[in-house]
């Protein structure tokens, strides 16, 4: 069997290994992988055709200067997968560069041969609903990470299975992981307060300021509580000087770049009574542990102005989305003010059992009680190619 995988950026080089480990533990036979990965899917046998470092690039600004060397890897990656004999096509996620490389494979193919399958299906749930009929002619099939997305894809009119979020395959600190991490760093019985102003340099400029006023008000109603901050690495600099003036001396944790700074990360949303976050996926690191958690995000006034038009839905907290609920609050663009996101939180610090219901709800529905992601995506898969008949 040979599979061709394409993955852009480290998530996707996580999914791709997960589906990678899996295909060769249900294959029978040999398996052979070529394509485009990073370092997790070069321990899984990938050759990598050239750095994935080399496409992980986000916004218009940062791609422009790129464009030429990027089409021309576009039809280098086209022309491998083609020249590979592959069974299967597996691009993840980066849809920029993946659907142009599935485009190309598409029309040069012969027959159904290979299946064309894409891991991450675009959320158009929340906005530009285009995107899955784009998708649809380029592809045979998605992956999706979330349970509502497979009937708008088919809708779109390309075959879509749900196979699970990879949060549900994350460790997560154990109680007793929870309390020593409140022993080592002396917070005792506190109320211990998450913020997470982000991982951009950008949004964390943006938020910083916004998140401490907030916590300013928290702790002038609860004094004893306490503020830990994990910080994310690209930031360090930043967030430092940003929230030296905040109340309470915060607790800094270092980057989670190694086993042991993860798990006390992972020990912190533990322990954690409380989270400020901003808008994103932490969401739901922080719904795996079973941490309450406010939402707060701004963006810059145009930017704003346009999501606010594009938007589709009431929330962008996927613990909202997942659980059908609105359990989390949310504060975005001119709603993001310390007032109203402090009286939340003091709000959660009385009574969080409302949310920590959604949080479980939610990652029941993410899949925490099936199959690994992984070994979801690679039976489905599989079936890709019984279908086929090859």
């Amino acid at each position: 069997m040979r599979v061709f995988v394409v993955a852009g950026e480290p998530s996707g080089d996580k999914l791709g290994q997960a589906v990678m480990s899996a295909l060769r533990a249900k294959v029978e036979g040999e398996i052979e992988f070529a394509g485009v990965g990073g370092p997790l899917m070069k321990g899984e046998g990938l050759k990598s055709l050239f750095p994935m470092s080399e496409l992980s690039v986000m916004g218009l600004a940062e791609i422009l200067p790129k464009y030429r060397h990027l089409k021309r890897r576009i039809r280098e990656t086209a022309e491998a997968a083609i020249a590979f004999d592959a069974d299967i096509v597996l691009t993840i996620d980066s849809p920029d560069f993946c659907l142009r490389v599935a485009r190309m494979v598409r029309a040069r193919r012969s027959a159904s041969r290979p299946r064309l399958v894409h891991y991450v299906a675009p959320s158009v749930w929340a906005w530009r609903p285009g995107r899955a009929e784009k998708m649809a002619r380029c592809v045979d099939h998605v992956l999706a990470l979330l349970p509502f997305e497979p009937p708008m894809m088919e809708v779109a009119g390309v075959t879509c299975d749900f196979v699970g979020h990879p949060v549900v395959a994350e460790p997560t600190a154990s109680p007793e992981e929870a309390r020593a991490f409140r022993a080592t760093y002396g917070l005792d019985d506190a109320p211990v307060i998450l913020a997470l102003p982000g991982s951009r340099r950008g949004e964390v400029t943006r938020l910083a300021p916004i998140f401490g006023e907030t916590l300013a008000r928290v702790l002038g109603e609860r004094p004893g509580a306490r503020i830990v901050i994990p910080a994310a690495g690209s930031v360090m600099s930043e967030l430092e000087d940003l929230v030296r003036d905040w109340p309470g001396a915060p607790l800094i944790l270092a980057p989670a770049t190694d086993a042991v700074t993860q798990a006390a990360k992972r020990a912190a949303f533990a322990a954690a009574d409380v989270a400020l976050a901003a808008s994103g996926t932490v969401s739901l690191e922080l719904a795996a542990s079973g941490t309450p958690m406010v939402i707060g995000y701004d963006m810059n006034w145009i930017t704003r102005q346009i999501v606010s038009r594009m938007l589709m839905v009431d929330t962008v907290t996927l613990v909202n989305l997942v659980s059908d609920t609105r359990a989390v609050p949310e504060f975005l663009g001119k709603a993001c003010r310390p007032t109203p996101m402090a009286e939340a939180v003091l709000a959660l610090l009385d009574d969080p059992g409302a949310q920590q219901a959604a949080l479980s709800l939610t990652m029941d529905r993410l899949g925490r009680t099936g199959l690994p992601p992984g070994e979801r995506a690679a039976i489905s898969i599989l079936r890709q190619l019984d279908r086929a008949g090859h």
